[in-house]
């Protein structure tokens, strides 16, 4: 099981700085969609430069034109690119396809997905290398969570990894551990605390316990 850190409502110095507190205790470093919104691709390629060992995600939630999207996000030196599970099957390939050449890897991020299983299912078989749940902020604002989605999706996929965000702190990973994904992406629950040191730690020690 890895630790994602969500990196969202930063500028790129202090992405870096972030990065630099809790490097020892995080797997993916994820440039959030808000940061490439606003910086574009040169936040991806300012963290990796910063940190060439750490694997970076960018969370560019492609919807088209995704093997175009795929080879720009890779070129700024991202290791993984998120597109979104509603996106249509040939856009899935593309971006699928686009990752192999590079060496890259697909993450489907599978936030507003109705059918769970089936589009899990779909992904699985389109060659995803990570299938997503994400309770977005506006559903987190709801009460809601993506446990139950999340032990959907593992009862259907064979090959893909899986993955889990939305909310994700210390006081609920417990939670996550038992429904194992591969995959846990904490953003406010490390990014929001005073010493994000030990609030990274804490977390990677709860998870390698497994």
């Amino acid at each position: 099981m890895k630790l994602q850190l969500a990196l969202d409502l930063v500028n790129i110095p202090e992405a870096i700085e972030l990065v630099s507190e809790v490097q020892d205790s995080i797997d993916i470093v994820e440039i959030g969609t808000p940061i490439i919104n606003s910086l574009g691709h040169e936040a991806v390629r300012a963290v990796k430069k910063a940190y060439p060992n750490l694997t970076v995600l960018a969370d560019v939630k492609i919807m088209d034109a995704a093997g175009y999207e795929v080879q720009q996000a890779s070129a700024a030196g991202a290791d993984i690119v998120t597109i979104l599970g509603a996106a249509e099957d040939s856009s899935i390939r593309g971006a699928v396809e686009a990752a192999k050449k590079e060496g890259k890897e697909i993450l489907v991020d599978m936030i507003a997905v109705k059918d769970i299983e089936t589009r899990a299912k779909e992904l699985d078989q389109l060659g995803a290398d990570y299938i997503c749940v994400h309770t977005g902020y506006d559903l987190q604002a709801e009460g809601k969570d993506s446990f139950e989605d999340l032990r959907k999706i593992k009862s259907v996929v064979k090959n893909a990894k899986t993955a889990i965000a939305g909310g994700i702190k210390l006081e609920t990973l417990p939670e996550v551990i038992k429904a194992q994904p591969d995959l846990v992406i904490v953003g406010g629950g490390i990014t929001s605390k005073d010493d994000k040191k030990t609030a990274a730690q804490e977390i990677k020690a709860l998870i390698n316990k497994g």
